[in-house]
């Protein structure tokens, strides 16, 4: 991810052998991760059986939080792409029982349709 992408909000893919070692401990048994999504210090991890979104806190980034979202949770979800100006694109989730939707920005190079490909193959089982 570059620099310049972090400070812009923009997310990027990152290469799942990567974070295995760091984020497997929060796996279940027969759970893999599928993708991985980096956002200035955050991740947002698509597995076989759910959406893990990390929170890294405070300037360390010792304390995190995972947020699990079982695929069956979610109810609706949008693409937004990348135009001429405007230039990222964007990723909407809305969770059962939530109003708003969970919104991810990811940059111009990234492929918004094979995000939201994972994720309608696991939603719309």
């Amino acid at each position: 991810m570059g620099i310049l992408d972090g400070m812009m909000g923009n997310a990027s893919e990152v290469k799942v052998e990567n974070i295995i070692k760091e984020y497997g401990k929060v796996l279940a048994n027969g759970e893999q991760i599928e993708k991985a999504y980096q956002l200035i210090r955050d991740m947002f991890i698509f597995t076989n059986k759910r959406l893990i979104l990390v929170d890294k806190q405070g300037v360390t980034a010792k304390k995190q939080e995972y947020h699990s979202i079982p695929y069956k949770s979610i109810i609706h979800f949008s693409i937004e792409t990348a135009g001429h100006l405007d230039l990222d694109a964007e990723l909407k989730i809305w969770v059962s029982g939530s109003a708003t939707p969970i919104q991810k920005q990811f940059n111009k190079s990234l492929n918004i349709y094979e995000v939201q490909s994972v994720l309608a193959s696991y939603v719309l089982k």
